[in-house]
């Protein structure tokens, strides 16, 4: 189960630019998949590079349960799963590799259960045969099923993800809000930024739209 992700007062402009964010305060539940959906430049990937600690606040805080995230990274992120806005992978490592290193980083791996446990969350995926060549070989489909399975293969108590439909097959899509939605269901906490709001929609419970009237404003519509 995850702890609620609170953000107060949150505020991210860049050198004397407007602000993208401006003031957000809200609370994110266990339990929850909130959509960030908004044109583009609205804020949804600044918001998430935020929670994510890929990018600092000018002001403001975001809190997991009570531990300041930019202030003890290391900690919140041992429970974080990320799919970034792009292909940040590393190329010279097969998927195969990456999940493996990921466990062995968050002190999951076993010898005996990892191997299954990966193949599992590739085959869930449909990442073929080619998950044993390397990352920088594949198509930016497969390349995005990796991402996807990176987020999960932990099994993190928060999803972080920009666009985690971009570039996938139907099958592989219909597997991917699959996840999702059994990770909310068993408790975790996910946001998620889509264009794809066809497939995500009817599984969230909220939609938070960015960048509406003045810079940095935001309205909250329920689902459920």
């Amino acid at each position: 189960m995850a702890d609620p992700l609170t953000l107060d007062g949150l505020t991210k402009r860049y050198g004397d630019g407007p602000s993208v964010i401006e003031n957000l305060s809200r609370s994110f539940a266990p339990g929850t998949l909130t959509l960030l959906v908004g044109p583009n430049g609205a804020g949804k990937t600044t918001l998430l590079r935020l929670l994510s600690v890929q990018a600092y606040p000018t002001s403001g805080t975001v809190h997991y349960g009570d531990l300041d995230v930019h202030e003890q990274p290391y900690r919140y992120l041992q429970d974080v799963g990320l799919v970034h806005a792009g292909p940040e992978l590393p190329e010279h490592l097969t998927a195969v590799e990456l999940l493996e290193w990921i466990l062995r980083s968050r002190e999951q791996w076993a010898d005996d259960e990892g191997p299954a446990r990966i193949d599992a969350l590739l085959d869930r995926l449909q990442l073929d045969e080619r998950r044993s060549n390397l990352i920088g070989t594949y198509s930016s489909g497969m390349v995005q099923k990796a991402q996807v399975a990176a987020a999960f293969v932990a099994e993190p108590a928060v999803v972080l993800m920009d666009e985690p439909l971009r570039s996938l097959d139907t099958a592989t899509t219909d597997a991917t809000v699959d996840l999702i939605q059994s990770f909310v269901a068993d408790g975790g906490l996910a946001i998620v930024a889509s264009h794809q709001t066809d497939a995500l929609t009817p599984h969230a419970d909220e939609r938070l739209r960015l960048g509406e009237g003045e810079t940095g404003d935001v309205s909250v519509q329920r689902t459920a």
